[in-house]
């Protein structure tokens, strides 16, 4: 059960996937500022750092799986919107051309729900029917999925392309929500007590005794004080974005009071109960275990990685099913027919 993972990042899919019994062999990661949080944390993956456009098919090593998100900024409500118009919206060609090259028996893709906005459908319409018709095709599964459903305490929508290769004769069904929700009481009240604020200049605070419990210090701009950022004890958390500037508040600290239409503010006299959510208690969230250590020199770049990952739980939660539909538990694959090389020429690019 060999996996390759691109665009892996802090690497939230990748262990996921180690948690129900995969191994990654191999991962493809981009961005300087997380190789050595990826290395550190998974050292038993060989680690390739260039750009996946500059990846020869042939130099990606034999496996029964693909996994990764490509970069979600093109698709992102939250951002320009520009989807395939945009080179980063483009990776996408480059992760269906490896997938068509290799014939893994599945792939598992991630990315954000701002791609089911109209102005995209013709876009995801496409890429999907790539998916589908990569060599000798894959049964797509494609859902969006709120992470609070499966152990995770935030609301965090993502959309998911699971495919099994046709051969195999299944289709990947989506695992149905798990029968409670967890909190951020259940996520991170044992924190409360021993936080620090980042560094100067919000560096590291080589005074932190929990390993990257550290928060984002500075103000809060117009943009943010537009809404309310604190969610209770007893909720789920805000989704945890890629920004320390813009990381949810406490739960410590009482729901800001609505001002006029787009203004709030602290609730006088509880000012000080005001701060955003630190690193560590954003890896929580995120699910993360407290052994998995996040290197950086500046807070905010612990925030972008924690906040660019797939919750490991989710990421968990969908490699069991996979395992269980296509794996035996001697590892072997189930229900596989045989297929000759002439039908895997297919081109994605005539999909």
């Amino acid at each position: 059960m060999k996996l390759v993972s691109f665009f892996a990042g802090a690497g939230g899919l990748d262990l996921g996937f180690e948690n129900a019994g995969f191994n990654v062999i191999w991962a493809n990661e981009y961005d300087k500022d997380i190789w050595g949080t990826y290395e550190a944390n998974h050292p038993q993956t060989e680690l390739d750092r260039r750009s996946i456009t500059q990846i020869k098919e042939e130099e990606v090593p034999e496996c029964d799986g693909i996994i990764g998100g490509p970069p979600c900024q093109s698709w992102s409500a939250a951002g320009a919107l520009r989807g395939i118009d945009d080179k980063r919206g483009q990776l996408f060609f480059d992760f269906i051309r490896i997938l068509e090259a290799k014939q893994p028996k599945f792939f598992l893709a991630e990315n954000v729900s701002g791609m089911l906005v109209p102005r995209h459908r013709q876009a995801l319409e496409n890429i999907k029917g790539m998916f589908r018709n990569a060599g000798i095709g894959y049964e797509l599964s494609f859902k969006m999925l709120n992470a609070s459903d499966y152990s995770v305490p935030q609301d965090r929508k993502r959309v998911f392309f699971i495919g099994y290769r046709r051969d195999l004769g299944k289709k990947f069904e989506f695992p149905m929500p798990h029968q409670t929700q967890l909190t951020l009481e259940d996520a991170i009240w044992d924190l409360k007590d021993n936080v620090v604020p980042a560094g100067e200049g919000n560096y590291k605070n080589m005074a932190c005794k929990v390993p990257n419990h550290e928060y984002f210090t500075g103000g809060f701009s117009s943009i943010y004080m537009s809404r309310n950022r604190v969610r209770s004890w007893d909720e789920v958390s805000f989704t945890i974005q890629a920004g320390g500037r813009h990381a949810p508040l406490h739960p410590q600290a009482p729901k800001m009071e609505l001002v006029e239409r787009d203004v709030r503010r602290f609730i006088p006299g509880f000012e000080h109960l005001y701060r955003r959510l630190s690193v560590r208690e954003c890896a929580r969230i995120q699910t993360f275990p407290d052994d998995f250590i996040f290197k950086y020199k500046n807070v905010a770049a612990g925030y972008k990685m924690i906040g660019n990952a797939v919750p490991v739980k989710l990421g968990e939660a969908l490699a069991s099913r996979i395992r269980k539909d296509l794996f035996s538990e001697s590892g072997k694959v189930t229900g596989q027919v045989n297929f000759s090389k002439q039908e895997s020429s297919k081109s994605f690019i005539n999909a």
